[in-house]
């Protein structure tokens, strides 16, 4: 039974991530500050929780480990503008940090989830062998958290890089600050979808469910096929221009949906090609953007998520940094009222 560390495992992608790795018959050392809460991964005699910043990596974390998932990330750009310095510690150092550590204690595999977004905005379509021109400092963490790790592999520590365009579909830790999830959530409380003028602009979308069975795929994948490679991970189907995009979302619900368009016409655009991890890993996005809708709807109306207040992740950030100043001024003996 082969060990995986994941960071960032208690976040948007890896609460979906873990469960599945489990289910496969691996264990998991699951690390994250668990921001979002510990509830969002299930107990199993097979998972350990590890409660760290990835920017207090120790040594004895990564005992027994086969592989690393690096998923730590402030996420969106938001959030990376907001927390500037905060986003190149975790999203670059950190793990550039970790893969060093990784290959020095004999781990075997270390996988890196960056983003599309390093490509910049374009009206080429870009392959992984495109000039990248990152503009946002989320963006541009990522590329150098690549270029940082890349160099790490050898024939005995393989690495292996996945640009994953942007991700939707329903997980534990729910996340609204995402395009099509947001278009969603719109949709089932107002039966509006907001979008920037003119809805011609281009964005790659992948389901979350296919972009973690990638990661599955590259933990078995063979080393010399996997090694020192970018992947682009989506598909060309789900290329979507935002304006068609809605209304596809919009067609698929089973309520009346309208689009309010605002702003002035956007021109951030970008294509990105999937043909390499199809060719190479014979792999094939399985989602459409309709059905994550659809799935997303579903878990509103039946409850399924039920702490909206956690789903803006800047949001979420700023509240904790708002009681975590009120509690500091009040706590005394480390306690509140009972001492």
């Amino acid at each position: 039974m082969k060990t995986v560390l994941v960071t960032g495992a208690g976040g948007y992608i890896g609460s979906v991530l873990v469960p599945k790795l489990l289910s496969r018959g691996y264990k998991v050392k699951a690390l994250d500050r668990y921001f979002f809460g510990e509830d969002k991964l299930q107990a199993n005699e097979n998972l350990t929780l590890i409660k760290e910043d990835t920017r207090r990596m120790k040594e004895e974390y990564f005992a027994g480990v086969d592989a690393v998932i690096d998923l730590v990330a402030i996420s969106n750009d938001p959030s990376g503008e907001q927390f500037a310095e905060a986003t190149y510690q975790i999203n670059h150092i950190s793990r550039v940090n970790t893969a060093i550590i990784a290959k020095k204690l004999g781990v075997e595999r270390y996988i890196l989830p960056s983003s599309c977004s390093i490509y910049g905005f374009t009206d080429r379509i870009v392959d992984e062998t495109s000039t990248t021109h990152p503009l946002s400092i989320y963006a541009k963490a990522n590329e150098k958290a690549e270029q940082g790790i890349m160099p790490l592999a050898d024939s005995n520590f393989t690495v292996v890089i996945m640009r994953q365009a942007t991700v939707y579909g329903y997980s534990p830790r729910m996340r609204f600050d995402l395009a099509i999830n947001g278009m969603t959530l719109g949709a089932y409380k107002e039966g509006v979808i907001p979008l920037m003028r003119d809805g011609s602009q281009w964005r790659p979308m992948v389901h979350v469910q296919d972009t973690t069975d990638v990661m599955c795929l590259l933990l078995e994948a063979n080393a010399r096929t996997i090694n020192r490679q970018i992947f682009n991970v989506g598909s060309n189907r789900n290329n979507y221009q935002l304006g068609p995009l809605s209304k596809e979302i919009a067609s698929s619900l089973p309520i009346d949906v309208k689009v309010n368009w605002y702003g002035d016409p956007d021109q951030r655009s970008y294509r990105v090609n999937f043909d390499k991890i199809n060719s190479v890993l014979n792999w094939e996005a399985k989602w459409t953007a309709a059905e994550g809708a659809v799935e997303i709807y579903q878990a509103l109306e039946s409850g399924k998520i039920p702490q909206m207040e956690q789903s803006i992740t800047l949001g979420w950030y700023k509240e904790l940094i708002k009681w975590h100043k009120i509690i500091k001024n009040v706590e005394m003996y480390g306690a509140i009222i009972d001492l």
